[in-house]
């Protein structure tokens, strides 16, 4: 969720509560396009980080300290000598829009006190934090945008600064319900869907934020407003009100919304569309930390993401590989189809073989296994018994090369599904030591080139990084491994417990799912509860169900020298279930 006026508007509360009347201590400017202010107030220290980057711009409190360059560039450089010390006044966001205008107070050469403001615009490609005098002329920009940049504004010293209005938006700040309604029903929004309507008209509304107005409203969001039943208009109109009377009096409700464990959502208010679906909601005491935490979590998956770029491209190739491989054997396989005929061939020329004359091409035979007369092609140079020796020849290569074949094929799927595997759990890699496992792994099937390969290929590889730790509402812990070292240590060394019990998908590359019993009875619904788990970390989790496979984890077996993760079972349930992750707490 990028920011939006609610979100902005949360910031501008915090804000004016912790910071307002503070007196800056530090300006610095870690990174091109962002600034990190030390606050002091009220006895207490703040830093506040602003960022303009076009794809992340960012405006929260923080604890965290940030390494600046040796020489700070010009922008800090002004701002220290005009607000080193300055005192803020004033935090406002004019209106609704995603701006924040920072007022500093200070006094000039002279000693006279004049002001200054900081204009903090967080819109996207477009942000920006601009530094203006008292009377809006623009002293100069973080990022300057000239003519040839924008037609709409320039950003430059000595020009006048105001905000774009791009789209004729109202403030939903300023609205009335008899006004509400005039705009949702107005002939601009008539073919629109509700919940369009109310973020294409309002400014600094989000499309989830329009959603959940529908939602607390009982109306369709995908309809337009002139076709909700009779009644309901009127409501969605009250709620909107009071919706924004809520924001405007500070009530927020900061918390970030999680679908199967993966953060979807953030918001500065409940989103009761999203909790009445199944997301489950983390909340946060403060906004700041809502978004420090929830971007520093987006940025350690793009991270991870990044870094296994290589390791995933050699998976890719390896892959490719086998499966171009696998195709040839099954050709080569069909191939040999022809042995049994052959073998009969050879068979009928030894019984009818007298009949035929030198020279003869071929010979016509009562096929006695079948009771069919046959054509056999015969090599004239030959004789009747030297073509069946020469059949049975043929018969015996392509015996043993469906023999050779077949174990061929069957190695080569094996690698197929293990590199499949690999895979998933890139996929799944959270940490710089899950992608460590990962490499080991690959170094001791020998994807990667690399010493030590010998030990980690007998499971000596130490595991370094923890399963994934889900809890169940009667305190029943569940275990999900993230790479097959892991399956390996989590199926034979984690779970000894005679009553544990054992997931995975049926027949495609997945997790190993442990549910430990604890030497407790162990309810039917926790079944549901792991063969979901074990659904969800799987090469299937995109369908719409998937069949599971579970059993005591005493019965499941690890064959001598297979791969990392293969195991057998041969005592075992089933159930197809859907892959979603439900019912449980991740606490690691």
């Amino acid at each position: 969720m990028a920011f939006d006026g609610i979100t902005v508007a949360a910031l501008v509360k915090e804000s004016q509560n912790k910071i307002l009347n503070g007196r800056i201590n530090k300006i610095a400017q870690p990174e091109e396009d962002e600034l990190l202010l030390t606050i002091k107030n009220d006895g207490m220290q703040y830093r506040l980080l602003i960022s303009a980057n076009a794809s992340l711009p960012l405006y929260y409190l923080t604890d965290e300290n940030k390494i600046s360059p040796m020489t700070a560039p010009g922008f800090c450089m002004l701002l220290r000598k005009h607000i080193g010390t300055g005192r803020i006044t004033s935090i406002d966001q004019p209106d609704f829009e995603r701006v924040i205008d920072m007022r500093i107070e200070h006094l000039n050469e002279l000693g006279d006190l004049c002001a200054k403001h900081l204009y903090i615009e967080l819109m996207g490609k477009h942000s920006n934090i601009i530094f203006t005098d008292d009377d809006g002329k623009i002293l100069d920009s973080i990022k300057r945008v000239s003519a040839a940049v924008s037609s709409v504004r320039e950003v430059l010293p000595g020009r006048d600064y105001f905000i774009p209005k791009t789209a004729d938006k109202r403030n939903p700040m300023l609205e009335d319900e008899s006004a509400v309604i005039d705009v949702l029903s107005s002939d601009q929004n008539a073919g629109n869907p509700l919940y369009k309507a109310i973020y294409t008209s309002y400014t600094g509304v989000s499309p989830i934020a329009a959603n959940e107005i529908c939602h607390r409203a009982g109306a369709d969001a995908d309809i337009p407003f002139g076709a909700l039943p009779e009644g309901v208009g009127g409501r969605v109109a009250s709620v909107f009100v009071s919706f924004f009377e809520n924001v405007k009096k500070g009530l927020f409700s900061p918390a970030v919304y999680y679908e199967n464990d993966v953060p979807a959502e953030y918001s500065a208010v409940n989103l009761e569309v999203l909790t009445s679906g199944g997301a489950r909601a983390r909340e946060y005491d403060s906004i700041s930390g809502l978004i420090e935490n929830y971007y520093e979590e987006k940025s350690v998956v793009t991270r991870i993401r990044q870094r296994s770029a290589d390791l995933r491209h050699i998976v890719s190739t390896h892959l490719e590989r086998n499966v171009k491989k696998y195709d040839l054997q099954l050709k080569q396989l069909a191939d040999t189809d022809k042995r049994d005929m052959y073998k009969v061939y050879g068979e009928l020329l030894n019984t009818y073989g007298y009949s035929a004359k030198p020279g003869d091409a071929e010979i016509s035979a009562l096929n006695y296994y079948t009771n069919e007369e046959i054509i056999i092609p015969l090599d004239p140079l030959l004789s009747a018994s030297e073509n069946a020796k020469k059949y049975f020849d043929k018969y015996g290569k392509l015996k043993r090369t469906k023999e050779a074949l077949d174990e061929l094929i069957s190695e080569t799927k094996d690698e197929i599904e293990h590199l499949k595997s690999v895979l998933m759990e890139l996929d799944i890699a959270r940490k710089e030591e899950d992608l460590i496992e990962i490499k080991n792994e690959m170094l001791a099937c020998g994807y990667i080139k690399g010493s030590g390969n010998k030990d980690k290929a007998k499971g000596k590889a130490r595991v370094v990084s923890k399963p994934f730790h889900y809890v169940t509402e009667d305190n029943y812990n569940i275990y999900v491994g993230k790479n097959n070292f892991q399956n390996d240590e989590l199926t034979f060394a984690a779970s000894k417990g005679g009553n544990d019990w054992w997931f995975h998908a049926k027949k495609i590359p997945g997790s190993h799912v442990v549910l430990k019993s604890d030497g407790r009875e162990i309810p039917d619904e926790l079944f549901e509860l792991a063969a979901r788990l074990a659904a969800f970390y799987s090469r299937g989790k995109e369908q719409e169900k998937v069949e599971v496979d579970y059993t005591l984890r005493k019965n499941v077996k690890k064959p001598a020298g297979a791969k990392p993760g293969f195991v057998i079972y041969h005592t075992n349930y089933s159930m197809a279930i859907e892959p979603v992750v439900e019912g449980v707490k991740l606490v690691d």
